[in-house]
Parts: structure tokens; sequence; C-alpha cells
């Protein structure tokens, strides 16, 4: 599948997590051209601050793989990740980050802070941002606009 098919994958995970109250932010993880695990976004309904769609689909393929090494894994993500998620991201060693839109304010991929970059992280990340970004971030907007009303 490419990049495009995977992100649409995410998008639909995105989707539930709108229909559960939650900020749309869905995620995948891939191995050998298949999922391993997903997510979404869960804070909300979790009670757990660190719930978002990344961390979510990273335990749940920790557990899966039985490693908490991601190596040689994709992750698809609707939102430019944030600090805590990039630097979980870098700690399993996932090789490739494909996002959607990006977030200028506090997005750590290359935004807010450039973590894929980052020294003092012991592992580099390849990274992919703006695949089907128009589609991930309208859904973003149309969530906020939503609940501004």
């Amino acid at each position: 599948m490419t990049d495009a098919e995977w992100m649409r994958h995410a998008i639909r995970l995105a989707q539930r997590a709108e229909a559960q109250g939650e900020v749309p932010v869905g995620a995948l993880l891939v191995l050998n051209e298949r999922c391993i695990a997903e997510g979404w976004n869960q804070p909300i309904q979790s009670d757990d601050p660190t719930a978002h769609a990344e961390i979510v689909t990273l335990r749940k393929a920790g557990r899966a793989l039985h490693n908490y090494r991601l190596i040689d894994t994709t992750l698809y993500v609707t939102l430019e990740p944030c600090v805590m998620c990039m630097g979980a991201i870098a700690h399993a060693r996932v090789k490739r980050l494909v996002f959607g839109a990006y977030d200028p304010k506090r997005g750590a991929v290359c935004h807010a802070l450039q973590l894929s970059d980052a020294p003092f992280l012991n592992h580099r990340v390849e990274w992919s941002g703006g695949v089907l970004e128009a589609d991930c971030a309208e859904l973003l907007s149309d969530f906020f606009r939503a609940r501004r009303r």
C-alpha cells in the first residue's frame, strides 16, 4: 500500500476518536506492509494524559511484537507528533514517521521543536509530512469549529 492509502486508514481511526468526543487524531504502525497496531486519541475517555494516538499505537505494537523496540516499522499519524510522542517514537526506534497535517504551534518534528534532528537523541527517525494534509487538517479544523459553537 502507498503512504496515502495508509493515511486514509489513519483518518478513519481519527474519526473514531471524534465519535468519542476526542480530538480526531489517528495512528497506525506498519511492519512488512502489514498493520500491526492502531489507535486514536483517548485521553478524555481513559483519564490518561498520555493516551495520544501515537502512544496508544506504540503500546499495542510493543505487546504485539513482545518488544519495546519497534525496529523497521513505519508510523502513520494524521497530525505532526508532539514532544511526548516524538520522544516515544525515537525511544521505540521507529524507522519512519509519516504524518498528515503539520502542527506549527506544538509539532515536535519540524515546527515548535525539531526532535527528528535533535543531537541528544540516539536514534534518528526518517519522516515525511503533508500526506493527505488537507484531509487531515480539515478533520481537525471541523472538530474545533464545532466545539466552539
